[in-house]
């Protein structure tokens, strides 16, 4: 059910089971955490209800600080993740876990009054109460799948658009 091999897209219908496999490693990962001050989320298109989405589980922790988030990287690892320095996006710790060539989760540890923390937040968030634009945003990802099977980076680019979009929207919301 969960799994992908790093680089490819393949993006499945939305599959409630995400939900549990979320709740399942915030488990682990809160007993493994329990001596630090972070706050655990599920993020990314299977933490949006009724969003396709490849079938990775998303989990933010938000830290107070990178130099803080630095403290857990060892207990991560301990756990089984596999820490890769940034993940090519500045300002957080990444890491993947996953059974032999396939990735299960992605954790993103990031300051908590930071960007990235806010942005996985508020698109969260605003899509899971605008099913309008999930439907949209599953179209679109859906679309991209097969032009873009062995080239994520290109498939995270044709999205971005789509992603800034909402993020200005999401913005807007809370600002009122």
């Amino acid at each position: 059910m969960l799994g992908l091999k790093s680089g490819t897209v393949r993006i499945e219908k939305y599959n409630p089971e995400w939900k549990n496999e979320f709740e399942k490693e915030w488990i682990r990962l809160e007993t493994a955490l329990k001596e630090y001050n972070v706050n655990i989320q599920h993020v990314g298109s299977t933490s949006i209800i009724g969003c396709s989405a490849k079938p990775i589980i998303d989990i933010a922790i938000g830290v107070e600080s990178l130099e803080y988030g630095e403290k857990l990287i060892s207990v991560l690892e301990k756990i089984g993740y596999i820490y890769d320095g940034d993940g090519k996006i500045p300002g957080r710790h990444f890491f993947k876990k996953g059974n032999g060539e396939l990735r299960t989760h992605y954790v993103h540890v990031e300051p908590i009054d930071g960007e990235l923390w806010t942005n996985h937040i508020l698109y969260r968030d605003y899509l899971n109460n605008h099913f309008e634009l999930v439907k949209e945003y599953s179209i679109l990802k859906e679309s991209l799948e097969s032009e873009f099977a062995d080239n994520r980076d290109g498939y995270a680019r044709k999205k971005d658009p789509f992603i800034e979009n909402i993020l200005e929207k999401a913005k807007e919301e809370k600002s009122r």
